[in-house]
């Protein structure tokens, strides 16, 4: 990550900061730390952090961690900005947040109960507010570097697309599957999955975020792939549906022609100023005229950048205005338990007069 970079974002979340009367705020999530630091994009576990962020509005910025990530801490951030803090981390936390100016904010949504209960103790006199998605504002809107890593991401799993047909043969079970997409991915220059794959075969398409198992292609089965991987530490996320055999049904048929349809019907209408809802009602007319809205159950797309779900979103509650640089996912699905079910994903990159598919 270019220092230069995350030092003006850095600065455009201090004009946030500054709007709502915040001397600092404290960045807990790991993609935020990471889009504003260029630090740690994954913390290890889910209970365990590799640190924190402090970005101030008068411009003394902290990268707080613990002894372990010294080094690391140290290749990428002034030494002398650098906060370590102990085993009594939250304690060590409060004393720097202290020094940093008497209202803070934190993001409430990314630490535990536990953790703000006991910052709040150890800050008294430290006024202490929830600030949620002052990074999130800021990430919604992609950057020509961001869309560039974006596009090698989508590069690389448009070809796993094309060359997985060739695995989906009956016999093979969705492990195998599985198995095969992330060995590609990695062999051909991802550095992970962007999220566990889903490979689902017959009725198990019909389950939107179905875990590979061991069930096995038919001679004549749907089988749904939902993939993504990670490249210059971007995401990419693509849904297909195929019919493995020469004898598609003519649910199969029917279904995927309305979803596809509907995926049309909703990129034809994405532009600058257009409310979210309405991309996603887009879509929905098509299948409330095919009389099949009712096997519509999700929303219709979502932002994909260093996390593969996140802001913005399009379903029927969000009425704010897409934005040129947003980059957002349309996969309209239809899901029927008896038999399966059909999917398909474009990602979409929103331009000055439309969009354009990665």
């Amino acid at each position: 990550m270019n220092a230069a970079v995350c030092a003006r974002r850095r600065e455009a979340l201090r004009a946030a900061l500054k709007r709502r009367g915040l001397d600092a705020l404290l960045v807990s999530a790991a993609p935020n730390r990471y889009y504003l630091s260029g630090f740690e994009l994954h913390d290890p576990q889910f209970n365990e952090s590799a640190g924190r962020l402090v970005v101030c509005a008068d411009g003394r910025d902290w990268l707080a961690t613990d002894a372990r990530y010294t080094d690391a801490a140290a290749r990428i951030w002034d030494k002398d900005r650098i906060f370590l803090y102990g085993g009594d981390g939250v304690a060590d936390l409060a004393r720097l947040l202290r020094s940093c100016g008497l209202r803070v904010g934190f993001e409430a949504e990314s630490v535990s109960c536990a953790f703000a209960r006991a910052l709040c103790r150890a800050a008294p006199g430290l006024a202490l507010e929830a600030a949620d998605g002052l990074v999130e504002a800021l990430r919604v809107v992609k950057d020509n570097d961001e869309i560039e890593a974006l596009r090698a991401s989508f590069r690389l799993n448009h070809a796993m697309l094309d060359w997985v047909r060739d695995k989906l043969v009956p016999g093979r079970s969705e492990q195998e599957v599985s198995w095969d997409i992330e060995r590609y991915f990695r062999e051909h220059g991802a550095s992970e999955l962007a999220f566990a794959n889903i490979v689902a075969v017959g009725p198990n398409a019909a389950l939107p975020h179905a875990v590979p198992g061991g069930d096995r292609i038919g001679e004549n089965c749907p089988v749904l792939l939902d993939i993504g991987c990670r490249v210059q530490d971007y995401c990419s996320d693509q849904t297909r549906t195929f019919w493995v055999g020469d004898a598609p049904t003519d649910e199969f048929r029917r279904t995927l022609e309305q979803v596809q349809a509907a995926q049309k019907a909703t990129l034809a209408v994405l532009r600058p100023g257009l409310p979210m809802c309405d991309a996603y009602a887009a879509a929905r007319r098509i299948f409330e005229k095919a009389g099949v809205e009712k096997y519509f159950t999700h929303g219709l797309g979502h932002g994909v950048g260093l996390e593969t779900h996140e802001a913005p979103s399009l379903n029927p509650r969000r009425s704010d205005p897409l934005r040129a640089g947003m980059v957002v996912t349309v996969e309209p699905g239809l899901y029927y338990p008896q038999w399966g079910g059909v999917r398909w994903e474009h990602t979409a990159l929103i331009t000055e007069d439309g969009a354009t598919l990665f």
